[in-house]
């Protein structure tokens, strides 16, 4: 086996490691945005619940 021939496949596998940490990193990022929507999500849902239950309770109170 020659230097050339050792020197490429490193270099191949530093590519293919790239392309690893570029595809987890997008799944990372999609993932993380998909959480970020599911939070943003049930904070609205709590925020209409304490606006429901301090309707109600003003209009107990009248």
């Amino acid at each position: 086996m020659s230097t050339s021939s050792v020197s490429e496949r490193k270099s191949q596998a530093a590519l293919v490691n790239e392309l690893n940490k570029s595809y987890y990193q997008a799944d990372q990022q999609a993932k993380f945005k998909h959480l970020e929507a599911e939070v943003d999500s049930l904070l609205q849902q709590l925020q209409n619940l304490k606006e429901q239950r301090l309707a109600a309770t003003n209009s107990d109170e009248e």
